[in-house]
């Protein structure tokens, strides 16, 4: 029987440590075994000519040397999970998410350096983010923060019930509350050819319609998880604006990979980018886990 396993990339920087030890204890909250993995970001064809010269594996040393350093702290952090170590050579997006394919989560910092650099910048973030195989979690902000509640932003989105079922748990198993944060834009008049800011428009038919709509969601959920006091937040601003605002006081943000409305390419788009870059914790990008070939 297949043990679940967290895969954490790790860099040989601080806040490569700091991921290393959040997944080291999300590991043992889970009961999961955890894969160190550390990718060592060769250019064979710029590399060729010192290939003779010991540059590649003096290299793969060193990379060797980052993997184990982060084992060890991930042993230090929760010694009774079965932690391994494994180094890769070759692209690190492309590495990453061929060693997420068995994986119940995928776990990365939001800087780094070397193969990791701009990890959040450019391409090799949304890669991860989009094309994982199973959820992801980007390690950022306070990664040690153990008190406050549980965020969540919801939507109509198909996996939302996914996300809230995600939210819950966490919830539930870190004995705290949870923020469920549903915004929406209403329509923005327009006087004299200028366009009312969205928040200031007082729509409290729509709101309360809204707020409904967010219970609904919710009820199945509270019923399910009774001990979990749960806090609703209705916004007219952007989802970014107020996760990230939330962030400051919660120990994790959840959201869909998808979504309609406001969040919609959440992970694709200005909306995923802005939590990425300013979360002031962790964020958990849910998505159904892929069936393992």
């Amino acid at each position: 029987m297949r043990t679940p396993t967290i895969v954490v990339a790790t860099d040989g920087a601080a806040t490569g440590a700091a991921t290393v030890r959040w997944a080291a204890r999300e590991a043992a909250r889970l009961d999961m075994n955890l894969r160190v993995v550390h990718v060592l970001d060769w250019d064979w064809n710029t590399a060729r000519y010192e290939f003779d010269g010991g540059s590649f594996e003096m290299a793969r040393s060193l990379a060797e040397k980052v993997t184990a350093a982060a084992a060890a702290i991930a042993r230090a952090v929760a010694p009774l999970v079965e932690v391994t170590e494994v180094t890769l050579i070759g692209n690190p997006a492309a590495r990453l998410l061929d060693a997420a394919e068995t994986a119940e989560l995928l776990v990365f910092g939001s800087r780094g350096h070397g193969g990791f650099a701009g990890l959040l910048l450019g391409g090799v973030s949304q890669r991860l983010a989009t094309h994982a195989p199973c959820p992801v979690i980007v390690v950022r902000g306070r990664a040690d923060a153990t008190e406050g509640p549980i965020a969540v932003g919801v939507d109509d989105s198909d996996i939302t019930e996914h996300v809230l079922s995600t939210a819950f748990a966490a919830a539930a198993g870190r004995g705290t509350g949870l923020v469920a944060v549903r915004t929406y834009l209403p329509a923005v008049p327009l006087y004299y050819g200028y366009a009312v800011p969205a928040a200031t428009i007082a729509t409290p038919e729509q709101d309360t319609a809204e707020r409904a709509r967010l219970e609904e969601q919710l009820a199945p959920w509270r019923v399910k998880y009774p001990d979990v006091s749960v806090e609703t937040v209705v916004s007219h601003d952007s989802a970014a604006g107020v996760l990230v605002g939330i962030s400051h006081g919660t120990q994790l943000v959840v959201v869909g990979s998808r979504g309609h409305g406001v969040i919609v390419g959440s992970m694709l788009g200005s909306t995923g980018l802005q939590l990425l870059h300013h979360a002031d914790c962790p964020v958990y990008v849910d998505r159904p886990r892929k069936e393992h070939r």
